[in-house]
């Protein structure tokens, strides 16, 4: 059973369409991937799962429960992570970490324990008592995901949390959300303009444009989508032409081409190497290396869309 289930989420700003019949579901521990390019109604969208906005049409149900009339419980279990820092700079990381874990009604030891696990987790144990004004980007960012896990949400929803953050944090952000996924069964929503970080992270993944959806799956479908071919380069010492042949007459094989030492094979979608590993290897050839170049997710987007994620 899908521990969140958005239905038919419909927005609208004055005359403006925001949101278009959305619909999707994220299973519990999955990370989800939510894209598009800007004023596609990600953050909207976030709004109105996060319990900050109403839709004009549809329900939104975490954990069985309904987001009207459950929305206090459901804030419980949620984290929040907005593009904007939500961090106060003239305090400590620690002092942050204690004024926000009391807005979520933790107080003494209980509360103490969470600064120091999230302090831990977002790598800041050693500038706890630095000013935030005074930490690196990363820092912040990196704060700024700390604060959303003082009440141990079941759900973390980040949106765009590696805007301006070095490649050093942006790893450990990474790594910080694998570990959530796997070991503490956290169910995640990210967005990011950067299509490296969601092929990265995510397991599923909804595009969205212009408030509409365009295409939602995991990484394997989406690509489909676009492609239904694999091309292969093969890079071969003693290349003959009885290996051309027998390879163009493969099954599977749409085309062979040629390239100096290489060949560039299009394949069908579930075309099996060992096939034609096998006609090398009766043919004494001797391989060097073999590489896959599918479509990647920048690809999709770009031909689902007509538009750069970036756009």
């Amino acid at each position: 059973m899908s521990f969140i289930k958005i239905e038919n989420i419909t927005k609208r700003f004055n005359d403006k369409l925001a949101l278009d019949n959305i619909s999707f579901n994220i299973d519990e521990g999955e990370v989800f991937g939510l894209i598009g390019p800007n004023g596609a109604g990600k953050s909207t969208l976030i709004n109105i799962i996060s319990g900050l906005m109403s839709p004009n049409n549809g329900t939104v149900e975490i954990d069985n429960m309904n987001i009207k009339k459950d929305s206090i419980k459901i804030k419980s279990t949620l984290g929040l992570v907005p593009q904007e820092l939500a961090i106060i700079e003239t305090l400590t990381p620690y002092d942050n970490l204690e004024y926000f874990g009391s807005l979520c009604g933790l107080h003494g030891k209980l509360l103490k324990e969470r600064i120091n696990e999230c302090l831990e987790i977002s790598g800041l144990s050693d500038v706890k008592k630095k000013k935030v004004n005074k930490l690196s980007g990363g820092m912040k960012r990196r704060l700024n995901i700390a604060i959303a896990l003082i009440n141990h949400p079941k759900i973390l929803i980040l949106d765009e949390p590696t805007v301006g953050v070095d490649p050093q944090s942006r790893n450990y952000i990474f790594t910080v959300l694998k570990k959530l996924s796997k070991e503490e069964n956290t169910t995640i929503i990210y967005t990011s303009h950067y299509m490296e970080e969601v092929e990265n992270l995510c397991s599923k993944i909804f595009i969205m444009d212009e408030g509409k959806e365009i295409a939602c799956g995991n990484q394997e479908y989406l690509k489909g989508l676009v492609s239904s071919n694999t091309n292969i380069s093969i890079c071969i010492n003693n290349l003959n032409g009885n290996i051309l042949f027998e390879l163009k007459n493969l099954e599977g094989v749409i085309s062979v081409k040629e390239e100096d030492n290489s060949l560039l094979l299009t394949t069908e979608k579930n075309f099996s190497i060992s096939k034609a590993l096998s006609i090398l290897e009766n043919n004494n050839a001797s391989l060097s290396s073999i590489s896959y170049d599918n479509s990647s997710l920048e690809d999709v987007f770009l031909n689902l869309t007509g538009k750069n994620l970036r756009d």
